[in-house]
C-alpha cells in the first residue's frame, strides 16, 4: 500500500507539482524581483550582516530582536535539508543538482526580501499583543478581501506543510542517523526528541528565539569548521568537483558505481527542490518568524532576512555537497543522512559523528521553528484558541515521523511545499511594486 502510495506521489511531484510551470514559477519570480530591485541583494550582503550584527539588541517594537528573528529563522530551514536534503538531491540528480540549488538560492535571496519586506509591512498584532506576520497576512492586508482565499490557501497548506518539511523529515532523519550511529531505536529518538520539543514550545516565540539564538550560531560554526578541515583534506580533488558540478549541471550525468545515471531534467527538478526546502525561498514560512522582530524597518529586516538565505545555501549546503562529490561517495548507492554520513567518515576519523551531531541539532531547531510556522497557520485559519490543541498535535507527531518511511517522508514534503509557494509567489509579484518602493525610499534616506 505504501509503496503504491509513494508511486502516485512521485508521479505528482515530477509531473504536476514540480513539472516545469512550477521550476518557472519559482526560478521566475526570483529573477523577476532581483532585476526589480537592480541587484541590491548581493550588492548590499555586507551591509546585510553589519545590520545583523547590531540587531543582536533592539528596543523598537517587536516581540524578539532582529537577530534572534533571524536565528529563529535559520533554526528553521537548517536542518537535514543541509545534511540530507543534499546528499538525496546529488543522489537522485547527479553533481549537477549542486549547482542548481546554488541558483535557486541565489535568487532565492531576492525572493526572501520581498517576503520578509511584506511581512513586516503589512504585520498586525493579536489579542495578547503578540505580533503576526507572513504570507497569509500580507495577502490579506495587501491584496484586499477579493483574495482572502488566496491566504486561506496559504495558510492550510502551511499547517499540513509544517508536519512534512519541519516535523516528520526532520523527526525521521535524525532518528535513522542514530540508528546507524549508536544503534538508538528509531522510537526512542522520537519519544526524546518530542519531549525535548514540549520543554521549549511552552515558551512561544520568546523561548523559541532565545534557544535558537544560541544553538544555531554554534551549531553552524561546529558543523561549517568541521566541514571545512574536510574539504582542506581534499582540495586536490576540488577542481574535479566543480568540473562535475558545472557540466553536469547541463549534460545527462552517466551511470558510474552505484549511482543509477541522472538526465539533467532530474538535475534541475531536485536541485530547484532540495534548494527550496533547505533555504526555503519563495515558501513564505520564514516571513511569520521576521515578523516578530523588533524593528520598524521593513526594508533593514529584509535585508537581515536575506543573508540567511546565503548562509543556509551558499555555505552550509556547499559544504556538505562538495564533500559528498570530492570525496566519491556521491557513486555508491546510497542517499539521505547516511551518504553525508559515509562522505564525512571518509576523510576525518570519526567524521560520521559530526554529521550525526549536526544532523540531531539542525533537526531539534527545525522541529522549534517550524512548529511556530504552523502554529501561525492553524492560528489564522481558528483563532488563539486552536494553540494549545496544536501543540499538542505537534508533539505527537514527532514519534510517529521518527518511524515512517523515509521515501514517503520525503516525497509528501515535497509535495505541500510546491502546494505552499504558489499562493506566496502570486502576492510577492503582485506586491512587488510596494517591495521596490519601500526599497528605494530606504536607499534614498541613507
Amino acid at each position: 500500500m505504501e509503496t503504491e502510495l509513494l508511486k502516485i506521489i512521485d508521479f505528482i511531484n515530477g509531473n504536476i507539482v514540480w513539472g516545469p510551470p512550477m521550476l518557472i514559477l519559482i526560478l521566475g519570480t526570483g529573477v523577476y524581483l532581483m532585476l526589480g530591485l537592480r541587484l541590491m541583494p548581493p550588492r548590499k550582503l555586507f551591509y546585510g550582516f553589519a545590520l545583523l550584527w547590531r540587531g543582536r539588541s533592539s528596543t523598537e517594537k517587536g516581540d524578539i530582536t532582529p537577530f534572534n528573528a533571524l536565528m529563529t529563522a535559520l533554526a528553521a530551514t537548517i536542518g537535514t535539508g543541509n545534511i540530507a536534503g543534499v546528499a538525496t538531491a546529488i543522489h537522485l540528480g547527479g553533481p549537477g543538482a549542486l549547482f542548481w540549488m546554488w541558483c535557486t538560492a541565489l535568487v532565492g535571496m531576492a525572493t526572501k526580501y520581498a517576503e520578509v519586506v511584506c511581512a513586516v509591512h503589512y504585520r498586525e498584532n493579536d489579542a495578547a499583543g503578540n505580533h503576526l506576520g507572513g504570507a497569509m497576512y500580507y495577502i490579506k492586508n495587501g491584496l484586499g478581501r477579493q483574495w482572502l482565499w488566496l491566504a486561506t490557501a496559504f495558510a492550510i497548506f502551511g499547517a499540513i506543510a509544517g508536519f512534512g518539511i519541519g516535523n516528520m523529515v526532520q523527526a525521521n532523519s535524525v532518528a535513522s542517523v542514530m540508528q546507524s550511529s549508536f544503534q538508538i531505536p528509531t522510537w526512542v529518538t522520537g519519544v526524546i526528541s518530542a519531549v525535548l520539543v514540549w520543554t521549549v514550545l511552552i515558551g512561544g516565540i520568546h523561548r523559541i528565539g532565545e534557544v535558537a539564538g544560541k544553538l544555531v550560531p554554534f551549531m553552524a560554526v561546529v558543523y561549517v569548521g568541521g566541514g571545512l578541515i574536510i574539504l582542506g583534506y581534499h582540495a586536490a580533488d576540488l577542481p574535479q568537483a566543480f568540473n562535475l558540478i558545472f557540466t553536469q549541471a547541463f549534460t545527462p550525468t552517466a551511470a558510474t558505481g552505484g549511482f543509477a545515471g541522472a538526465m539533467v531534467a532530474q538535475a534541475i527538478r531536485y536541485g530547484v527542490a532540495r534548494g527550496i526546502f533547505s533555504n526555503e525561498a519563495g515558501l513564505g514560512s520564514e516571513p511569520i518568524a521576521h515578523a516578530t522582530a523588533q524593528t520598524h524597518s521593513p526594508v533593514r529586516q529584509g535585508l537581515i532576512a536575506m543573508i540567511g538565505t546565503f548562509i543556509d545555501t551558499i555555505i552550509v549546503c556547499s559544504i556538505t555537497g562538495l564533500i559528498i562529490i570530492s570525496s566519491g561517495a556521491w557513486t555508491m548507492d546510497k542517499t539521505g543522512a547516511e551518504l553525508s554520513s559515509i562522505a564525512f567518515s571518509q576523510s576525518i576519523p570519526y567524521g560520521e559523528y559530526l554529521v550525526t551531531f549536526g544532523l540531531a541539532i539542525f533537526a531539534f531547531t527545525t522541529l522549534l521553528g517550524w512548529s511556530f510556522y504552523g502554529e501561525k497557520c492553524v492560528q489564522y485559519l481558528f483563532g488563539m484558541k486552536s494553540i494549545t490543541p496544536f501543540r499538542w498535535v505537534w508533539v505527537f507527531v514527532i514519534p510517529l515521523g521518527a518511524t515512517a518511511h523515509l521515501d514517503l517522508v520525503w516525497a509528501l514534503a515535497d509535495m505541500f511545499n510546491a502546494l505552499m509557494a504558489i499562493p506566496n509567489l502570486i502576492a510577492l509579484i503582485l506586491l512587488s511594486p510596494v517591495v521596490f518602493k519601500l526599497t528605494r525610499e530606504y536607499f534614498s534616506q541613507q
